[in-house]
């Protein structure tokens, strides 16, 4: 299939298309694919009618749901759903024990003298505890995999409810119960899609249900969270902390309070890095252009209606 790439030519995903039998040519005007890799305001407009199938190399496409882009009648879409699962789990489970192990607290004391307030604190996995990864799709999978050494139970929940490999239970993210999770699982690791349902998904009444010795990752999309009501939260003692590689407002002001909280963690969305994702958005792309001209659906592809 003939393929172009805007606004910016990977050579690296190029060379990886090419190896497997696409064409890579320059004029839009011939190109059936699309390899597309910025917000939606670079895209051609309108997208040119040749153009039957784009690739995306990020998972999130809220941008391109929002303004409108993702209709019935254009052309079918392709995300990097997936393709992260190694870096942004590893990533997770790296905030997770940062805070459970109080790193911030060390380093920014940057003396020995903190010693006694990380030993009153600190929260080990292996003591009988329970993570819940809220979207486990491939990131929970394999984050699923990653917890299974630290011998802790694990809560998946995902859209149907269907059962998770690795997950001791699973449970539907509209079901009743929910409740239940949010009161009694330790830790909580983020990784939903943004979508209407689960915007601000744990507000100042799902932060009520958690222990108070609880910790909430979050390395899906900033808005999963109320931010006002997660700093009442931080500030208070409702829970005891939060470990955060997306944000809202994002990125985050310099001089928001958040970060001013010795039991909040803030990375600058480097769950997964620009490098990996020129390293690795070429094999995607070979495997939804080759679906693509099969005439299958692609393992990536983007549901429209559903904005994911």
């Amino acid at each position: 299939m003939k393929f172009t790439m805007l606004p910016t030519v990977w050579d690296e995903t190029v060379a990886e298309l090419e190896a497997a039998g696409h064409e890579f040519v320059e004029d839009l005007a011939q190109a059936r694919g699309l390899v597309f890799n910025a917000g939606p305001e670079k895209l051609p407009d309108p997208v040119p009618e040749n153009i039957e199938v784009i690739q995306l190399p990020f998972a999130g496409v809220e941008p391109f749901n929002d303004a409108g882009l993702l209709a019935a009648d254009g052309p079918r879409w392709a995300n990097g759903a997936g393709l992260y699962a190694d870096t942004v789990a590893e990533s997770a489970l790296s905030l997770l024990l940062a805070q459970l192990h109080l790193l911030k607290t060390a380093v920014t004391s940057a003396s020995f003298d903190s010693a006694d307030t990380i030993d009153a604190h600190k929260q080990w996995l292996f003591e009988d505890k329970t993570v819940a990864v809220i979207g486990a799709g491939g990131i929970g999978v394999r984050l699923l995999e990653l917890l299974a050494p630290h011998r802790v139970s694990t809560i998946a929940v995902n859209r149907s409810g269907r059962p998770v490999t690795g997950a001791d239970r699973t449970v539907a993210i509209d079901d009743a119960a929910m409740d239940e999770v949010w009161a009694t699982a330790d830790y909580f690791v983020l990784i939903m899609p943004l979508t209407d349902q689960t915007r601000h998904m744990v507000d100042a009444e799902v932060l009520g249900k958690m222990k108070s010795t609880a910790v909430v990752v979050n390395v899906g999309r900033g808005p999963l969270i109320h931010t006002d009501d997660l700093l009442a939260a931080l500030r208070d003692g409702t829970i005891a902390g939060a470990a955060l590689d997306v944000t809202d407002p994002e990125p985050l002001p310099d001089d928001h309070p958040l970060w001013g909280l010795d039991n909040c963690l803030i990375t600058p969305h480097v769950a997964n890095t620009p490098s990996m994702v020129r390293a690795l958005t070429g094999q995607q792309a070979v495997r939804n252009f080759d679906a693509f001209e099969a005439g299958e659906t692609m393992p990536a592809e983007v549901d429209g209606k559903a904005g994911y």
